[in-house]
């Protein structure tokens, strides 16, 4: 781990590779490590990968403040300053994707290509219900949350590949390492979520990446945000919402292809 300093709070982040930056940013309740892990071992063949930790994630620090995706696309920033690269591509999901579409319109001059994975540029009624049931599971019933995340963000086949052991497994280390204070912290950001102007503004070579299986944030949110995009292009693998972790191969693919035809 390397870190920065952000008005105050110690931001931890991840670096391989060498050649032209790639900057991933983590989604809801993830990290640098376990959104981004095959991302990264893929991509920093031939790329100088960055995977930064935002707050309620990691080792990055927390001093309480309210946290909206201005704050947590500054902390980005911050760690991509101390890494020393003033122009960069920029890959976010989930919620990392609404923090990639902030940099993105605020500082087109520094991002090179943009690929938002499984994003949404504002809450909507379902999705509401789901960060409130998220909230309210993370308090009172960790092991339905685990079980929840696996039934809404592995596609079917996926997931019942694993077996009842594999399945079993994964929710016990699920309930045991998540960050699960930090992640509430981070579910009050997506409930007040809303990037949509910052949607109107990007400029920048952009791919959207939909999951036909996703469960979390259906791809009519993906296939929004390119249709909002002027001359974005539109992706869809056939997974559920966690495409980096379930099939890393397929993901890190689209996002060679897209970085080395623009």
């Amino acid at each position: 781990m390397h870190f920065t300093t952000f008005d105050g709070v110690n931001v931890g982040y991840r670096q391989e590779g060498t050649g032209p930056a790639v900057v991933l940013v983590h989604g809801t309740g993830g990290d640098g490590a376990g959104n981004w892990g095959g991302i990264s071992k893929e991509l920093s063949k031939d790329y100088t990968v960055v995977r930064p930790d935002y707050t309620g994630s990691g080792e990055t620090g927390d001093d309480g403040r309210e946290l909206t995706v201005e704050y947590l696309a500054s902390q980005i920033l911050a760690v991509v300053d101390h890494v020393g690269v003033d122009s960069f591509a920029i890959v976010g999901f989930s919620l990392g994707a609404a923090i990639s579409v902030r940099i993105a319109a605020d500082h087109p001059e520094r991002i090179s290509n943009l690929i938002l994975i499984a994003g949404f540029a504002r809450l909507d009624p379902r999705l509401k219900i789901q960060f409130e049931l998220w909230r309210d599971l993370i308090a009172s019933e960790r092991e339905a949350m685990a079980k929840l995340v696996l039934l809404t963000g592995i596609s079917p086949d996926a997931l019942s590949s694993w077996g009842f052991e594999g399945v079993d497994e994964a929710m016990r280390e699920t309930v045991e390492t998540q960050a699960w204070l930090g992640m509430a912290r981070q579910v009050e950001v997506d409930l007040t979520l809303d990037v949509g102007d910052a949607v109107k503004k990007i400029v920048t070579p952009t791919l959207v990446i939909g999951a036909t299986h996703d469960h979390m944030v259906p791809p009519a949110h993906s296939r929004s945000l390119a249709a909002s995009i002027k001359g974005a292009s539109y992706v869809e693998l056939p997974t559920g919402h966690l495409a980096p972790m379930e099939r890393p191969d397929l993901t890190a693919s689209e996002i060679r292809n897209f970085l080395s035809k623009v």
